[in-house]
């Protein structure tokens, strides 16, 4: 079956000269990205929360409303093969900053697997552990805080 996309693209070619499907392609489909952040300016820390924006399926990790979503979430960070290595936030587990870095792919990645539930095998996504925000009040958010990340 013809994807459209080059052989074994993510080692050939730099991030900025990817297709627009080969780009969407980098996405292991954790949900990390979608989990909601909260800047300290005063420590310059950012804290990573255990909760995932209202349009994230959490079963599926795939966002309900991708080609609106910057409509319907006008905060959205739209990740861009320039802001990869700004975003310190991903994970270290994210196809698209370990192709940034250098690195290989994951073993477990849909790319490499051709098996999209891989990622939530090995506990590598939100699937298990993130709420939506529309459950949580915004009065309770730091009570979320996974993580805390100097910025």
């Amino acid at each position: 079956m013809d994807t459209g996309m080059r052989e074994r693209f993510w080692e050939r070619y730099p991030l900025e000269e990817l297709t627009s499907e080969e780009w969407e392609a980098l996405c292991d489909g954790c949900g990390q990205c979608c989990l909601l952040k909260l800047h300290d300016d005063d420590t310059q820390e950012l804290a990573i929360l255990n909760v995932a924006c209202r349009l994230l399926d959490i079963k599926s990790c795939q966002c309900s409303d991708y080609a609106n979503r910057f409509d319907s979430v006008p905060d959205c960070t739209q990740l861009t093969p320039a802001l990869v290595k700004e975003f310190t936030w991903l994970p270290p587990t994210c196809g698209y900053r370990r192709v940034a870095e250098g690195r290989k792919l994951a073993g477990w990645h849909p790319l490499l697997s051709n098996d999209a539930e891989r990622v939530h095998r090995k506990g590598i996504s939100v699937r298990n552990f993130a709420v939506s925000e529309d459950d949580v009040p915004e009065r309770t958010l730091e009570s979320h805080i996974i993580a805390v990340l100097p910025m």
